[in-house]
Parts: C-alpha cells; sequence; structure tokens
C-alpha cells in the first residue's frame, strides 16, 4: 500500500449528528492535492472505512428527458411520449424506475410532460427539473407536478468561479426558492451539484441540515440528489473526501440527518466508474440511483437504466417484475424511430453484445449456450447468441453460424461436415488475401448455398 497516495488531512470526521455551521472563506477551496488539473485527478487515502448500511428497499430513476437529452439532438414530443411509455414497461407492476424528470422551459418540453401526464400511470411519477430561481418555479407551478428538481450548485468552483459570491449567499439564495416551492406544498430535490468537489464538512453538511429542518417544518420530504457531476467519485474504501461515494452517502444520512428515503446518486462516465458508483450508493444507503435510457447525458452520458435494472436484480436477487423485454423494444425504436446508431458492443443493447468471433467459444455455444452467454439473453432480452464470421471463427464458428441461421432447413449442422469445411476454407481464403473485416450474413448466405 506504500504506493498509495495518504491523504494528509483529517477530512473524514466520524458523524455526530451535531449542526455544522457554513464554513465561510475568502478564497475557494479547490482540492488541488485531488485536483491539479494540469495532471489527472488523484485519488488519495485516508484509511478510513464506513459500514455498508443499504436501504429495505432501492429504486431506479430517471433523467432521461432531462440530462438524456443534453448530449444528443432533443426528443420530439412524440418520442419522448413513446419512450415514457417504454420506461413504464420496463419498470413493472411494481415502479421499480420510481420517477422520471422533465426540463419545463420550452412550450415543446411542457407539452410533452402534458401528454405523459395524460396517460395516467402511476409510475414512473412525472417530475420537473428548474434552476433555482423564482421565474423557473413558475414553471413548475403552471404545470401542476407535485415534484420538482432544483439545481442548488455545492462546490466552491460553482459558489466563486461561477456564481461569484460567497458561501452563504448563495445558500440564501437556493432557500428562497425552496421556502417558495414548500409553501406551495411542493416536493423538491435539491441537486448538490459537483458534490465530489465539494468542502463536505464545510458546506454540504451545513446546508443539508438546513434542508432538513426545512422539510421536518414543512412535513414535506426535500430529497438530496448527490450529484457527481463531473465523474471524480470512487468506490473504493479507504478513499478520501470528496471523492469516496460510500463517505458522501453515509455521511449526508448519519451527519446530515437525510434519511436514505430522500437519498439519490446522480453520476456521470467522465472516468468509466458510472455504474460502479451508483451500486455503491446504493449499498451505502442511497435508495435511489438516477440514470438514462442507454446512458445517453452530458458528455460521457449517465449510468445506463438498463445496467441499473440488471444491478438492481443482482443486488437484489429479483427483477421484482421489471419486464426487461422492454429493453429490445427500447433499442428498436432508437434504431427505427429516431435514427440512433448504437455502438455493437454496447452490454445488453448492443447488436453484438453476445455475438462471438472466436471459434472456440462457437464450439461452447454449440455444446451448451451457457458456456458463453451472460444469461439467457433470448428469454431475457429477446436477444439470442450469436457468431460473427472472421479467420478466427474456424470450424465451430461456421457450424454454429449455419446451425443458428439455417437449422430450420439444414438441421444441425456439425464441424466434422464436409461442406463446413469448404466453407471456413473460403473464409480463410478471404482473409489469406488481405481481408480485414468480418464476413457479411449475405456473404455466408450465398457460400452455404454454393456448398450446401
Amino acid at each position: 500500500m506504500s504506493w498509495l497516495i495518504q491523504e494528509k488531512k483529517n477530512a473524514w470526521r466520524e458523524p455526530t449528528g451535531k449542526k455544522k455551521e457554513v464554513v465561510q472563506r475568502d478564497t475557494p477551496e479547490l482540492f488541488r492535492e485531488s485536483y491539479p488539473y494540469s495532471e489527472p485527478p488523484r485519488v488519495r487515502f485516508d484509511h478510513k472505512t464506513v459500514p455498508m448500511d443499504p436501504p429495505e428497499q432501492i429504486y431506479i430513476t430517471s433523467t432521461t428527458f432531462r440530462d438524456g437529452q443534453q448530449a444528443r439532438p432533443p426528443y420530439t414530443v412524440e418520442q419522448t411520449v413513446e419512450l415514457f411509455k417504454l420506461e413504464h414497461k420496463l419498470s413493472g407492476p411494481k415502479g421499480i424506475i420510481r420517477k422520471t424528470e422533465f426540463f419545463l422551459y420550452s412550450e415543446k418540453d411542457r407539452e410533452a410532460v402534458r401528454k405523459c401526464q395524460e396517460l395516467g400511470v402511476e409510475f414512473p411519477k412525472v417530475t420537473g427539473w428548474i434552476r433555482a430561481n423564482p421565474s423557473d418555479f413558475k414553471l413548475v407551478q403552471g404545470m401542476g407536478l407535485k415534484e420538482t428538481g432544483m439545481l442548488t450548485s455545492i462546490s466552491d468552483y460553482h459558489i466563486y468561479k461561477k456564481f461569484k459570491k460567497t458561501r452563504q449567499q448563495v445558500i440564501d439564495d437556493f432557500l428562497k426558492v425552496v421556502d417558495a416551492a414548500l409553501a406551495d406544498g411542493l416536493e423538491i430535490r435539491c441537486h448538490f451539484e459537483d458534490i465530489t468537489r465539494a468542502d463536505f464538512y464545510g458546506c454540504v453538511v451545513p446546508f443539508a441540515q438546513i434542508l432538513m429542518e426545512r422539510s421536518k417544518e414543512a412535513k414535506i420530504p426535500i430529497t438530496i440528489r448527490i450529484c457527481d457531476t463531473m465523474g471524480y467519485g470512487v468506490p473504493y474504501p479507504g478513499a478520501a473526501l470528496p471523492r469516496s461515494v460510500p463517505k458522501l452517502v453515509y455521511g449526508l444520512h448519519h451527519d446530515a440527518g437525510v434519511p436514505k428515503e430522500q437519498l439519490e446518486w446522480h453520476g456521470h462516465n467522465d472516468f468509466y466508474k458510472v455504474l460502479i458508483n451508483a451500486s455503491t450508493a446504493w449499498l451505502y444507503g442511497c435508495m435511489y440511483a438516477n440514470g438514462t435510457l442507454l446512458g445517453y447525458g452530458e458528455r460521457t452520458g449517465n449510468t445506463p437504466l438498463e445496467s441499473l435494472v440488471f444491478e438492481y436484480a443482482g443486488l437484489r436477487g429479483t427483477l421484482d417484475g421489471m419486464d426487461t423485454t422492454a429493453i429490445h423494444e427500447i433499442v428498436d425504436y432508437f434504431e427505427s424511430e429516431i435514427g440512433e446508431d448504437i455502438p455493437g458492443n454496447k452490454p445488453f443493447v448492443g447488436e453484438n453484445f453476445n455475438t462471438t468471433r472466436a471459434g472456440i467459444h462457437a464450439d461452447g455455444l454449440i455444446k451448451n449456450e451457457e458456456i458463453y452467454n451472460i444469461f439467457d439473453t433470448t428469454k431475457i432480452l429477446k436477444h439470442p447468441p450469436g457468431i460473427s464470421i472472421t479467420d478466427k471463427s474456424g470450424l465451430a464458428g461456421v457450424a454454429y453460424w449455419i446451425s443458428a441461421y439455417l437449422g430450420d432447413k439444414l438441421g444441425e449442422v456439425g464441424k466434422k461436415d464436409p461442406r463446413v469445411h469448404k466453407v471456413a476454407q473460403w473464409v480463410q481464403d478471404q482473409y489469406d488475401a488481405g481481408r480485414t473485416t468480418a464476413i457479411s450474413k449475405k456473404e455466408m448466405m450465398e457460400i452455404v448455398k454454393k456448398e450446401f
């Protein structure tokens, strides 16, 4: 462990539940030891751990129609409604996909919200998203929504460098809109933007404690959305704040007094940790994990909803009624109606996610599909395992391909069949002549027709 970067400051304090005061500073806390900017960010360790403390129930929430539209062309009203219907189908009868949020700024945004409301489904619950200013709050009132997210940026990068204010001034501004929303009987989600670069005990916890006081007085829940806006969060035990996902969740619950059912994780994939961070948040006390269909979102994207579905099943031991065949329909809709080109190797949704090119794998598939398939993808995702023919496919790969595509006409074809040998030799000849691309289905059909 000698090569691990040791945290010099005693950043983590055992939660006490005592009231914290906002720490005022003349200059921003930018955590340059972790974020030098001129170099990749560093993971620092204080070697202090917190226990896993998951809620009794966990849920998924969607930002497909908010963050999910910030890195792609916006959806039409019709597309939004159809995708919302598919989220509802995927959610299942227990409403595991609990909420979905919408922009409210344009008339098109508001029309999409109205159309989704008219469907009359309980889950996902239709919610809004606004900036923390009074004019935006009027949009929520006008739509008759019962809940809205509210942007409450919490790091000094935003407070000092974007807003050009002090911590207390920014918090006071946020609270004006929070109080107005509570007075109107509205449930609020405060989106703690950029929390993985924020002063946890100097700003995050004091603000969260104030919000919990307001929530108790109004008898209206205020959810804290823990926003890993830049994807800096890490799941490692013993990692130091502000990057430690376990300590962020555990501290908000045990020190700021935020109930587990009022904690939600929202991550980005800048450092390839978007799913493991969401799972870690669940395990350490967060009831909700937020994501988008196919992971579309700002920059590198958000946690894919479909990955959260299978992570939920793995952690809970059940799908709890979620209809995973809807994922197949979602993929079809994105490709055929929206014109999206989904990467072929994208887990669960790519055309080739369960397609093998290796002959040794194909040989295993012939003998027993379970050897080289992650689960029954035909039953669960309507996507049977496949084989793509290259110079690595060998006799087993060719035989499996023929049986998979033409088994109804030719019956099961084995790798000892002399006709298979001829097809495999033709394939090899292609690559000996300098070919670098996979053999297409059309080409395979032609050569199989010739030899069979």
